[in-house]
């Protein structure tokens, strides 16, 4: 066994403290709580930088470890700033589990450096503002989720043990609405970082590529979601499935590309 799928284990193994007791009776937000937060958030954060320390990797392991990191320190402010975010708990903590699985599987993979003399600030930026995005939409797209169960439950009158530990719909829309909203100004930020760094290096604004055009995708889907609930009030499934598709057009930008070249073409 590598010492990099070890620690990479060990990671994993740290988000389930938060998984795990958010299911107690009665459950609150407690020292507890907080503690297996926390420790979540250290165990990522310490193991996805050691990956990055030196020079920035772009191998698909590496990404999707700095995602799990990012999404986690960002959920726990979320839980301690806004009221009833800690509930998603139950949703959050398992799926960081899962991508982080996935980081320990492509652990083995060759994980290409970008030169040093490239990492400008435009790019450091563009980077940054690229995986807190992706960490926003994330944690939205999870209380869109959220927001889908709940409603289902009620429809069919059957709630669960899992939905009673969820916000309630209106504060899974709440949490959604003002996620999009953060992750649509940082996105815009983000296009406008990519075009500095585009013409930087190639003289063009803009390069079509399937990044470009499906980032741009998803800051025109967000805004006609934010759009669209402001005038018309839009909620409940037909606006979980906008935010899902939001997500799904990140993660086709954000991972697409490492998966085609570490996966599909090595």
């Amino acid at each position: 066994m590598s010492e990099s799928f070890l620690y990479s284990l060990i990671a994993i193994f740290t988000l389930a403290p938060a998984a795990l007791i958010v299911h107690r009776p009665n459950a609150t937000t407690d020292n507890a709580h907080w503690g297996a937060l926390a420790l979540g958030v250290l165990g990522t954060g310490v193991w996805a930088l050691a990956q990055t320390s030196g020079a920035w990797q772009t191998g698909l392991g590496v990404a999707l470890w700095v995602t799990v990191a990012v999404t986690t320190a960002l959920f726990a402010m979320l839980s301690w700033s806004v009221k009833e975010a800690w509930r998603l708990t139950p949703l959050v903590a398992p799926y960081m589990m899962a991508i982080g699985v996935f980081g320990l599987l492509w652990t083995h993979a060759a994980n290409p450096k970008m030169a040093t003399g490239a990492m400008d600030g435009w790019i450091i930026l563009h980077i940054g503002v690229s995986v807190v995005t992706y960490g926003l939409v994330t944690i939205a797209a999870v209380a869109a989720l959220a927001a889908f169960l709940q409603e289902r439950a009620l429809k069919t009158k059957r709630p669960t043990r899992l939905t009673h530990t969820l916000p309630s719909v209106a504060d899974c829309e709440f949490i959604t609405v003002r996620l999009l909203g953060w992750g649509e100004a940082i996105l815009g930020l983000g296009l406008a970082t990519g075009m500095a760094t585009s013409y930087q290096t190639s003289g063009a604004l803009l390069t079509f590529d399937h990044k470009t055009v499906l980032s741009v995708l998803t800051f025109v889907v967000i805004g006609a979601l934010l759009y669209a609930h402001h005038k018309t009030g839009m909620r409940g499934r037909k606006a979980a499935r906008i935010v899902l598709l939001a997500y799904l057009l990140l993660t086709l930008g954000y991972l697409g590309v490492k998966v085609v070249t570490d996966v599909l073409m090595a």
